[in-house]
């Protein structure tokens, strides 16, 4: 006798099996005074490679040591080497003080990139403990030796100026070589404190 659950076979003549989902947790990191926290495939445990076709990583309340600083990420397609892939990327702000004296919904053209290998910035932050980065990043494919490499990004933060903000980054890694290392860093000095979570997303 089986036991099917919407159309899944859960149990059948004594084997039993559970479908643990879509997303799979592959490491977590944790800042403390940390230069950077870095994602190398093959590297204490990491996996980025042609395992999913999509990875997702959660930054949870990325706190920097100094006071107004951005927050950044970049790509390494040799294990971490040099994070330096070429990218094209573009962004949205929408933005509310905390006091309600502005607001706005913007394009920030100083923020997107046209074909450099520099960092690409995700958030930006004060040091207060009322302010921090939160967000998460999708990168779609990055061991595709064939073709380039889009990311998506949305980030909530409060900066230095105790403004809410809400920013949606996304662009493409112009390169055919695969991409297996992500690193995060912080403009200036430190991360304080923070958590950022690598998901592999298996083929539905």
């Amino acid at each position: 006798m089986a036991i099917i659950s919407n159309g899944t076979t859960i149990a059948d003549a004594g084997a039993f099996s559970v479908n643990l989902g879509s997303m799979v947790l592959i490491k977590t990191l944790t800042a403390s005074s940390s230069a950077n926290l870095s994602f190398v495939d093959g590297s204490s445990s990491v996996v980025l490679d042609n395992t999913y076709p999509v990875y997702l990583f959660k930054y949870i309340n990325m706190h920097p040591a100094t006071n107004d600083v951005e927050f950044y990420f970049n790509t390494s397609t040799n294990s971490g080497g040099a994070y330096n892939t070429v990218k094209t990327t573009t962004v949205v702000r929408a933005y509310h003080k905390e006091d309600g004296s502005a607001e706005g919904l913007t394009y920030p053209t100083g923020n997107d990139e046209a074909q450099n290998s520099g960092v690409q910035q995700i958030g930006q932050s004060g040091n207060d403990n009322d302010q921090c980065i939160s967000g998460e990043l999708y990168l779609f494919n990055p061991s595709s030796t064939t073709f380039v490499k889009h990311f998506l990004c949305q980030t909530n933060y409060c900066d230095h100026g105790d403004e809410s903000h809400f920013h949606f980054y996304s662009g493409y890694l112009n390169t055919t070589t695969a991409v297996d290392a992500v690193q995060f860093t912080m403009s200036s000095g430190n991360i304080d404190a923070g958590t950022i979570k690598l998901y592999g997303i298996k083929d539905s």
